[in-house]
């Protein structure tokens, strides 16, 4: 049986770069109605809502959500290069563990007043190239002991920084990050996204190998599908994080995601809580039915109908 699926609405939404609530409101319940769907990934970018909180409270659906700060740490790391939880810069790694208390609060907000309840939190090892697991050990020690109300907290692997090649995010290894939360001795998971694996790893196959890795370590808990390309593609640059859909979804993607590396990652994967599709919306998709269209396609090959 599968687990359940978070469905990333911020990226496969027309709405999300260029505001429209009306799509929005049709959208979001939509995209919950799918099958499988247990819930949405939101970003967090310093606010509940990139563009409206008031409306994002009102409007959500009574589901499950992960909330990511992923675009709010690449936003700060752009302006400080020594900000993150794993910075060995304590002002850098102070600031980064100051902006999670926020995100907690907000977790609350999100709790209290919609109808929604945030499920999951994802932790980010940033700063690029330059953090430590010391550091992190210590962030996580900080971190774990806010109240995130009741939510899960986990490490998202992104990229892990490799010496002449061109990052996309840059972050901790998977080894350092699996050694950081068993130094800490903390309630703190792994989620794993398929395409920043790629993007760190440049060979499908080894995916597979990281995924399982990740299980072996007993702290999975989520497997997020999201492709890469090795070429220029529709998305833009080879190699960049950019959500691609899964190959069989959309071809003129050129993703390396194709239906059976996501079999052999939901093997790897084993009995995870959650999965998630995070896939970008097609650079024509315009409306919620475009959006829902493409979603619903990379839906059936996780769930085994592709």
């Amino acid at each position: 049986m599968t687990a359940p699926i978070l469905v990333s609405s911020y990226t496969v939404s027309p709405a999300h770069a260029n505001w429209d609530p009306a799509l929005e409101a049709e959208l979001l319940p939509a995209l919950c109605a799918l099958p499988g769907v247990a819930g949405l990934e939101v970003p967090w970018a310093g606010r509940i809502h990139p563009h409206d909180e008031a409306w994002f409270l009102a409007n959500v659906p009574a589901v499950s959500l992960a909330v990511t700060p992923v675009p709010f740490i690449m936003g700060s790391i752009g302006a400080d290069p020594a900000y993150g939880i794993s910075s060995t810069d304590e002002e850098g790694r102070t600031r980064a563990v100051d902006d999670l208390r926020r995100l907690a609060a907000d977790v609350a907000r999100i709790n209290a007043e919609s109808a929604a309840t945030v499920a999951v939190v994802m932790l980010h090892t940033a700063p690029r190239a330059t953090g430590a697991v010391e550091p992190l050990v210590r962030s996580l020690g900080e971190i774990t002991a806010l109240d995130w109300s009741g939510a899960r907290l986990v490490i998202e692997h992104c990229d892990a920084f490799v010496p002449e090649q061109a990052p996309s995010k840059g972050f901790l290894s998977l080894d350092a990050e699996i050694a950081a939360i068993r130094a800490a001795d903390v309630p703190v998971g792994l989620w794993l996204n398929w395409g920043r694996s790629v993007i760190e790893l440049r060979d499908a196959d080894a995916v597979t190998a990281q995924i399982a890795t990740a299980a072996d370590s007993g702290l999975l808990v989520g497997l997020a599908f999201s492709g890469a390309a090795a070429t220029e593609s529709p998305y833009g640059r080879p190699w960049i994080d950019a959500h691609l859909p899964i190959a069989s979804a959309y071809p003129e993607s050129l993703s390396l995601l194709d239906d059976a590396h996501v079999a052999d990652a939901l093997a790897a994967a084993g009995d995870v809580a959650w999965l998630g599709i995070k896939t970008a919306k097609r650079p024509d998709d315009a409306s919620a039915d475009d959006a829902l269209q493409m979603a619903s396609r990379n839906l059936e090959v996780v769930r085994g109908e592709g």
